[in-house]
C-alpha cells in the first residue's frame, strides 16, 4: 500500500523573510523528493484542505485564533521576537494543520498506511492559547484529536524528534492518559520544557514521556535511549495511530541544534516506528514536518526518512 505525501506550494506563502524557519525548507525539500524518481512516483500525492475552527479548538482556544487573525489583518510582522507571520500567515496555517487531518484520512480510511505532511508554519510549540517558537497552529495535536473524534480511537501515541522540545504538545495533553506524547530533545535549551520529571499529571501522569540530551550527545546514545523508549512505552500503552512530529534539527550540523543524528539515524528510527505501529497500531503511521534548517542537507534527510517510512 502506497505512502501518502500531502503538499501544496501554498505554504510558500508563509512569507517569513529571513527567518530560519523560511519557504527555502520546502524547496529544497521538494527537490531533493522529486529528484528520487522511484521514490517520487511511488508516492500518492494530494492537496490538503483547510482546517476548520471546530478542527482547531479541538486544541487551542478561540481566543488564539481570533489574535492570530487580528495580527495577520493588521500586518503586524511578528507573533513574538521568534515567531514571524505575514498576513497570510494564518490561512497557510490552516492549510498545514489541514494536511495534518488528511494524513489521519488517508491511513484510517484504508487509501495508504503510513502519509508525511510536508508542511510550514511547524506546530509543535503552539500550546493551548498561544503561538511561539516559529508555530501557530499545533500540527500534531489538532491531528490526534480529530482521529479521536472522527475514528473513536482509543489511544495515539505522539512521537517528537525534533531537536527542541514540543512544549505545546506536551501542554495540550499533559492530563489525558489517552495520548502519550514522548519527546527526545536537547537540554536545557528553547523553550526550557522537558526535563524527565515531566511525567504528566492527574489521569496522565505516566503518559508524557521526556528525554533530555545534552548538547553534543552521540547518535549511538541517542539511538539507544530512543529505542529503549520505544519498548517502555509499548510495555504500557497501546496505540491505534502513531503521529510523527518529524523534525530535523537534531541532525548533525544543523544551525539551530546541537545534536549528532546523520540520515541513516532517522531512516533507522523511522524504522523502529514502524515495527511498532505494525505490532500495535495496524502499521498507521503519519509524519509530519517540524524543523531542520540547514538547507544544504535538510533535503536529502527528509528524503531519507519519507523512503523509510514508505519502506
Amino acid at each position: 500500500m502506497r505512502t501518502s505525501l500531502i503538499h501544496s506550494p501554498e505554504y510558500l506563502k508563509h512569507d517569513t523573510r529571513r527567518h530560519p524557519e523560511n519557504a527555502r525548507r520546502l524547496e529544497v525539500i521538494s527537490a531533493a523528493l522529486q529528484a528520487d524518481e522511484t521514490l517520487w512516483n511511488a508516492l500518492r500525492k494530494l492537496p490538503p484542505r483547510s482546517a476548520d475552527d471546530e478542527d482547531i479548538t479541538r486544541c487551542h482556544s478561540a481566543e488564539l485564533i481570533d489574535h492570530m487573525q487580528t495580527l495577520c489583518a493588521r500586518g503586524i510582522p511578528f507573533v513574538d521576537i521568534d515567531t514571524a507571520i505575514c498576513p497570510e500567515s494564518l490561512e497557510v496555517a490552516r492549510l498545514g494543520a489541514g494536511a495534518a487531518l488528511e494524513a489521519v484520512d488517508e491511513v484510517m480510511e484504508g487509501e495508504a498506511r503510513k502519509a508525511f505532511a510536508l508542511v510550514r508554519p511547524p506546530g509543535h510549540h503552539a500550546t493551548v492559547g498561544r503561538a511561539m517558537g516559529f508555530c501557530l497552529l499545533n500540527n500534531a495535536a489538532i491531528a490526534a484529536r480529530y482521529a479521536q473524534e472522527r475514528y473513536g480511537l482509543e489511544g495515539v501515541l505522539i512521537i517528537d524528534w525534533d531537536v527542541h522540545h514540543g512544549n505545546g504538545t506536551q501542554d495540550i495533553f499533559y492530563d489525558d492518559p489517552s495520548v502519550f506524547y514522548f519527546s527526545t530533545h536537547q537540554y536545557p535549551y528553547y523553550p526550557g520544557t522537558g526535563s524527565a520529571t515531566e511525567r504528566g499529571d492527574s489521569n496522565g501522569e505516566g503518559f508524557t514521556l521526556n528525554i533530555p540530551l545534552s548538547e553534543g550527545t552521540s547518535a549511538r546514545s541517542h539511538r539507544q535511549a530512543f529505542a529503549d523508549a520505544l519498548k517502555h512505552i509499548e510495555s504500557g500503552f497501546s496505540a491505534d495511530l502513531i503521529i510523527i512530529s518529524a523534525g530535523f534539527d537534531a541532525s548533525l550540523g544543523d544551525p539551530l541544534g546541537g545534536l549528532m543524528l546523520r540520515d541513516q539515524d532517522f531512516s533507522e528510527m523511522t524504522k523502529e516506528v514502524l515495527d511498532l505501529a505494525d505490532r500495535q497500531a495496524g502499521g498507521r503511521v503519519i509524519s509530519l514536518l517540524e524543523g531542520g534548517y540547514n538547507l544544504q542537507t535538510l533535503g536529502e534527510t527528509v528524503r531519507t526518512h519519507v523512503a523509510a517510512l514508505s519502506s
